[in-house]
């Protein structure tokens, strides 16, 4: 039986500057799926990129109603413990119920999302064919960065050695969303929005 599980979890508040400051949320998954790359991994993720990941799988799956996103609300303060949980719940019931239908599974821009630090731009690139770089391609080279799961290593290191791979990032075209990927999805500087 396959299974997907997915953790929206640990929000932290990142400075954009001296005035600006937002909310991202790690996001854990574990499967077993033929569908994913990676059997486990974790990203950092701030709201806005899951609105642009809605309207991204929307256009493309236009005969499926797509799940709400929790509102965006003007009272929205990243302060209020309550108003950042609830948030949370709502972006995890939200990539749960996506992850359920198979047509969406089939994006690719789903998988950037969850199993990369790439930035919606650098993903839409990806998937478009405008770098060097398939998004098997990426979606490893983020995992190869991410020590978090050594099994996983061992396995990048085994199929490299097998494939004779290069994995080096400043070739690739791709650029993270964040400057520092750093082990156990510490941080992601994305783009904007909280």
């Amino acid at each position: 039986q396959e299974f997907v599980t997915v953790l929206v979890r640990d929000p932290r508040t990142q400075k954009e500057d001296s005035w600006h400051s937002y909310i991202d949320y790690e996001i854990f998954i574990h499967t077993n799926s033929m569908c994913f790359t990676r059997k486990t991994s974790c990203v950092r993720r701030r709201f806005r990129e899951f609105v642009w990941l809605r309207q991204r799988l929307q256009s493309h799956a236009v005969l499926i109603q797509l799940p709400d996103l929790p509102s965006k609300t003007p009272f929205f303060n990243m302060n209020n413990p309550h108003h950042v949980d609830h948030r949370r719940q709502g972006l995890q019931e939200f990539l749960e119920k996506i992850l359920q239908d198979a047509l969406l599974l089939s994006d690719s821009r789903l998988h950037l999302f969850l199993q990369t630090q790439l930035s919606p731009e650098d993903i839409e690139a990806c998937v478009s064919g405008q770098t060097k770089f398939s998004v098997a391609d990426a979606i490893h080279q983020f995992a190869s960065l991410n020590r978090r799961f050594p099994i996983e290593d061992e396995e990048r290191k085994k199929g490299e050695n097998d494939a004779g791979s290069d994995s080096e990032s400043s070739s690739s075209g791709l650029r993270p969303s964040n400057d520092s990927i750093s082990c156990g999805c510490k941080a992601s500087p994305a783009s904007e929005e909280s």
